[in-house]
């Protein structure tokens, strides 16, 4: 979720499209926590219909790489770490 808010702001709706299998439900409870957590930060917008815009926040703008890097470390090891 947060490598996919990289690089710019994002209409709630929008990002939710790009996640396939995920309820809704979790998608806003999940995006709530980073919210908590200063990882993002979302304006909402009283409008008719309502819509909220969501960012990285400027302190955790490298949090989205470091995940990343880590995936990237993770994925070639996979098969090491389901004979251990």
């Amino acid at each position: 979720m947060l490598i996919s808010l990289q690089g710019g702001t994002f209409r709630f709706s929008a990002w939710r499209r790009k996640f396939g299998g995920v309820s809704q439900r979790m998608q806003a409870q999940s995006l709530q926590w980073l919210e908590e957590d200063g990882l993002v930060r979302c304006v909402t917008y009283e409008v008719v219909p309502p819509h909220v815009e969501c960012s990285l926040t400027p302190l955790r703008a490298e949090a989205p790489e470091r995940v990343r890097s880590l995936g990237d470390w993770i994925e070639p090891s996979t098969p090491t770490f389901s004979q251990v």
